[in-house]
């Protein structure tokens, strides 16, 4: 198959577990060519951290997203945000470069889920959508091919990761309560960095206007935990993924990373 060239879009946290999945030696079939992030010593970092570990890779920090682009590498990984995947992907699929990401909340909005389709398609690229810190897409798929069904998402969160939404208040400190329920689409509409994890299972199942979403607030409690159900006539099925921290979602990159080019893939 060869060496796929990669480059990285948004340089945080999650990125630097892709660069160690690299430095480890756990992507044998990728070589980092560039990165950028609207900070560029970020992007710089990054590059200097697999140029170091790795000193055969030439890997260039971008100061601006056309330059990135030009790169034509194979694969972009993006783990930015629902906006940066907006700017990103149209460029990037019609440059020749497929991407995956972790930012599926864009892809609530029906006209642009059609245009990247559409773009991939007729560029030859793809889209590869990461799972994040849940999992099951591949049940949500095979039961919505196979009959009717409904689907619930359901994340309780601590008030620090609400603060900066229109939903947070010093109460919630104190108090435990629900604080949304709607549809996928809502959600993203109001927390656009914050559950793209429910955007990306109706995706896989029955639409971001169909799954029926609610975010509770916990005071005190550290991490994210989501529960999928999926009921069927036949199928009744429960994922629930407690996380600490958010490192499974750029471990999830590096999963779908090695499954692009594995001879067997999971």
């Amino acid at each position: 198959m060869g060496t796929k060239t990669l480059a990285i879009v948004g340089c945080g946290k999650l990125a630097n577990i892709v660069v160690e999945a690299l430095n480890k030696g756990l992507l044998p079939d990728y070589k980092l060519i560039g990165t950028y992030s609207r900070t560029f010593e970020k992007a710089e970092n990054i590059a200097k951290n697999i140029q170091n570990s790795n000193p055969d890779f030439i890997c260039k920090p971008c100061h601006s997203l056309e330059e990135f682009i030009d790169l034509k590498p194979d694969y972009i990984v993006e783990t930015a945000s629902p906006s940066s995947l907006k700017e990103l992907a149209i460029p990037a699929l019609k440059n020749g470069s497929s991407i995956v990401t972790l930012s599926i909340g864009a892809f609530a909005d029906e006209e642009f889920y059609k245009l990247v389709s559409k773009t991939a398609s007729e560029n030859g690229t793809r889209v590869h959508i990461a799972s994040g810190a849940i999992g099951g897409f591949d049940v949500l798929r095979t039961v919505s091919l196979m009959e009717e069904s409904k689907v619930t998402f359901e994340t309780k969160k601590g008030p620090n990761s609400l603060k900066n939404t229109e939903v947070y208040d010093e109460t919630l400190q104190t108090e435990e309560r629900q604080v949304f329920e709607g549809n996928a689409a809502e959600a993203i509409a109001l927390f656009p960095t914050r559950v793209n994890v429910a955007v990306a299972a109706a995706l896989a199942s029955t639409g971001p206007k169909n799954v029926k979403v609610s975010i509770n607030s916990i005071p005190d409690f550290v991490g994210d935990n989501h529960r999928i159900e999926v009921k069927s006539d036949q199928i009744h099925a429960v994922i629930d993924v407690y996380s600490k921290t958010a490192q499974i979602a750029g471990w999830s990159v590096v999963n779908t990373l090695r499954n692009i080019t594995s001879p067997i893939a999971f």
